[in-house]
C-alpha cells in the first residue's frame, strides 16, 4: 500500500516555513474529514508531528533573529547618547 504521506527522511529539513504550513494544513483536513484507514490516520499524524517541528523550527529562528536586531538597536541607540 503506497500513501502520499511517505517522505524520505530528511525532506522535511529542507522545506521552507510556508511549504511545511501549508502541507500540515492538509495533513489536519485529511485528518478531520475521516476515512482514512487506522495506518494512514498514523502516518498522517506523524507527519504532522513532523511538519510542525519543523515550523517551530523556523519561527524560533524568526524569533531569534528579531530578538538580536532589536537588541543591535537598543545597543546602537545606547552608544548614540
Amino acid at each position: 500500500m503506497t500513501s502520499e504521506v511517505d517522505e524520505t527522511p530528511g525532506m522535511s529539513e529542507a522545506l521552507g516555513y510556508e511549504q511545511a504550513r501549508d502541507e500540515l494544513i492538509e495533513v489536519v483536513r485529511r485528518l478531520e474529514a475521516g476515512g482514512t484507514t487506522l495506518e494512514e490516520s498514523l502516518a498522517l499524524w506523524e507527519r504532522g508531528e513532523e511538519l510542525a517541528k519543523v515550523c517551530r523550527r523556523w519561527l524560533d529562528g524568526a524569533r531569534a533573529r528579531l530578538d538580536a536586531a532589536l537588541a543591535e538597536d537598543t545597543a546602537d541607540e545606547a552608544g548614540a547618547e
